[in-house]
């Protein structure tokens, strides 16, 4: 209850000192051109105010011309340094911005390769523990937005800052009192903008754009969840009240950018009756001041000007506005991309400590283990053997940490305590791709990627050649899923209305791990999701991939563990019984009633409304 929570953590003494340093700090070598971005921004900010000076000039001599008589020269020079400046100004603004994206790319390249780089050395436990919606989140939309920063606003906050510099120095050259009138609303409007911008008082030390961002990222998680979840939805003819998590999450959306806006309202309208009403303070000051004026005709080229000039305001504020906005959200982006650049890696053995196991017996000794950010552990001293070239199964209730041992062998997951080995060898001291070459992992939901069959296969040993693809797909019992295929193994998966049951899929991904041939082979709930068609086929499958393999295997249906060599049941992250089904059965333990359970329920059939079997 009183920890602190990583986004607290992450403000921190190590967090940055702005989005800005980020910027350039990701930037690389096109850190140059954003500040040239912004020198160009700035100067065509200035460039913008000089022409409204060359149009008084010409406005003077036409109401208080020297000798009763406008210079024509004078008119005509002071006319086209206003073009000339005004269309300078779009020409170096544009070339500001040229620069500034050519360094918003670099920016949001260098971010998603530095995330991408990093979630690949991420322990692959997290992604089962992360929303996809979050991350894609996070990866995409947080990177866009200091793009955005980079390419669009940053300039304009930079030429929106140093206009009204020059508003101020010329508003002060003509008249000094009328400069001061003039600068009554900007003020106003200026106290009005950080009085919006500031968000509020902090609520659980998060301003609000900290609030906003987290709700946009509670939605995205939310949203993929729900489009998950349509098909369940229809069959039952549910609304989307019944994914309270989506719900939830929008209603809490709303009512916080219902509250900010209301926040907001009474400052943004301040702000735009300032900006916009400075003549009603002008038109006062004009006709005071000009009862006391020396030459009427000069005070009125005056008066013209500052009323011109003054509708510089709201262009200008609204500028610092929009661009202080974005570098609010950028800060806040910069903040979640850090969240997941700050997730632990999976540590690898230095060069010196790296081995290779040439055995394949797999070894859990005292192992405990508790997932991140639970106080309660999922394994508790747990020790087992698999020999080489045997088979373990693991059983038991949902929950009594099966899937998470299983994982632990291909380092999903590091144990808290204990040791988890290969051939000897702590998996710790085998490198990555070591590893991931001996173990082969078949999930119970193993998914495929959008490609066609035989990439999708080749995924287990990118090298393997058509003739071996061909034999695998043989040996996962696949040739009647590509016959019926339009375009055999080039038929992409997903499109066109091309679909494979969860069964085939399964077939498919044991395809791909009998080409890896892997020495050591994880099952988690192989033919969770199988028909019993597809069952007897991936079962002669299995058994192709595991003969001569070192097993662990997880299942609930006993049906396929009777065989094993050993038979572990799990309670609890306990291991609790141990035996072959034989043994086990004779003990009338646990097990035992977990086998009369099992067959009372395959036998089990409904019956029909007359009391008959149906």
């Amino acid at each position: 209850m009183g920890s602190k929570s990583p986004r607290s953590a992450a403000a921190g003494k190590d967090r940055p000192p702005s989005a800005v340093a980020e910027l350039y700090r990701y930037a690389g070598t096109r850190a140059p051109l954003l500040t040239v971005g912004c020198v160009l921004s700035a100067i065509a900010g200035v460039m913008m105010v000089l022409p409204l000076v060359f149009l008084w000039v010409v406005v003077n001599e036409f109401l208080a011309p020297a000798g009763g008589v406008p210079d024509q020269e004078r008119v005509l020079f002071a006319a086209w340094m206003a073009f000339g400046l005004a269309v300078g100004g779009f020409v170096v603004y544009a070339l500001g911005l040229m620069c500034t994206h050519f360094a918003a790319f670099r920016i949001a390249g260098n971010m998603r390769r530095a995330m991408a780089a990093h979630l690949a050395k991420v322990p692959l436990g997290y992604f089962s523990s992360s929303s996809s919606g979050s991350l894609r989140r996070v990866i995409d939309g947080c990177t866009a937005q200091t793009e955005d920063l980079a390419a669009h606003k940053l300039p304009d906050f930079t030429g929106a800052l140093l206009a009204p510099v020059a508003f101020v120095a010329v508003t002060f050259w003509f008249d000094w009192v009328m400069g001061l009138v003039c600068l009554v609303p900007v003020a106003v409007g200026f106290l009005s903008l950080g009085l919006m911008l500031g968000g509020g008082a902090k609520r659980d030390g998060q301003s609000f754009m900290e609030r906003y961002q987290a709700a946009l990222v509670r939605m995205s998680a939310a949203a993929t969840e729900y489009v998950r979840g349509v098909p369940v939805m229809k069959m039952f003819q549910q609304t989307v009240r019944s994914f309270k998590v989506f719900h939830a999450a929008i209603v809490d959306y709303r009512r916080m950018a219902t509250d900010y806006v209301r926040f907001c309202e009474p400052a943004y309208m301040v702000q735009l009756v300032a900006v916009n009403g400075t003549f009603a303070v002008l038109v006062p000051a004009g006709i005071v001041l000009a009862a006391g004026a020396a030459n009427f005709a000069a005070f009125l080229s005056n008066f013209i000007f500052y009323v011109i000039f003054s509708g510089l305001t709201s262009m200008l504020l609204m500028k610092v506005m929009y661009s202080s906005e974005t570098v609010m959200m950028a800060r806040d982006a910069f903040d979640r991309a850090r969240e997941v650049l700050s997730t632990p890696v999976m540590e690898q053995p230095s060069q010196a400590q790296a081995a290779v196991p040439t055995a394949f017996d797999v070894r859990l000794q005292a192992v405990g283990f508790t997932y991140p950010g639970k106080d309660d552990p999922a394994l508790s001293d747990v020790s087992l053997c698999v020999p080489e070239g045997g088979t373990v199964a693991l059983v038991g209730p949902s929950g009594g940490g099966k899937s998470t041992l299983a994982s632990l062998v291909a380092r999903f997951w590091d144990p808290a305590q204990g040791t988890v080995s290969i051939g000897g060898i702590d998996v710790r001291r085998i490198p990555a791709a070591d590893l991931m070459r001996i173990v082969a992992f078949v999930f119970q939901d193993d998914r495929l990627l959008k490609r066609s069959i035989r990439e999708n296969v080749r995924i287990g040993r990118p090298q393997a050649t058509d003739a071996e693809v061909h034999a695998a797909l043989q040996a996962a019992c696949c040739d009647d899923i590509v016959e019926k295929l339009p375009q055999g193994l080039d038929t992409v998966v997903g499109t066109k209305g091309v679909y494979l049951s969860g069964g085939e899929c399964q077939r498919i991904a044991l395809a791909r791990a009998l080409l890896k041939d892997a020495p050591v082979v994880v099952l988690d709930e192989a033919t969770a999701f199988a028909d019993p068609e597809n069952e007897a086929q991936i079962q002669r499958a299995l058994a192709r991939l595991c003969a001569g393999k070192t097993v662990l295997m997880v299942a609930h249906r006993l049906s396929t563990v009777t065989r094993a060599d050993q038979i572990c049941v799990l309670d609890g992250g306990r291991v609790v019984e141990r035996g072959t089904h034989e043994g086990l059965l004779a003990a009338r333990g646990r097990y035992a009633r977990m086998w009369t359970d099992y067959n009372q329920a395959v036998t089990w059939k409904i019956k029909g409304g007359d009391g008959h079997v149906a």
